[in-house]
């Protein structure tokens, strides 16, 4: 299944409190159980005015009914090509 990374602007975001931050997840996951097992959320980096989400979804409008129904922001979601580390450079 496609990966995506979903970039949200979030004014403040490197600022919200851990409380915070575990209200927008537990939001997240709620809506995550009502689309079902097809979407699943990887992991979240969260920068000064952005947030960036890594998610498995089937396409991308799955993605964005997530961010509908969340009420966040998918400013631009981006299906992953391939994913490279350390361990690429070594032949």
């Amino acid at each position: 299944m496609p990966r995506y990374v979903i970039e949200r602007g979030i004014p403040g975001a490197g600022a919200l409190s851990a409380q915070e931050l575990q209200a927008i997840s537990q939001k997240s996951c709620a809506v995550l159980d009502r689309l079902g097992p097809q979407i699943q959320w990887v992991q979240s980096y969260v920068t000064g005015d952005k947030v960036y989400c890594v998610y498995i979804a089937p396409d991308e409008d799955t993605i964005r009914e997530h961010a509908r129904q969340g009420g966040f922001p998918a400013d631009r979601v981006s299906e992953v090509k391939a994913i490279i580390d350390p361990v690429t450079s070594e032949s």
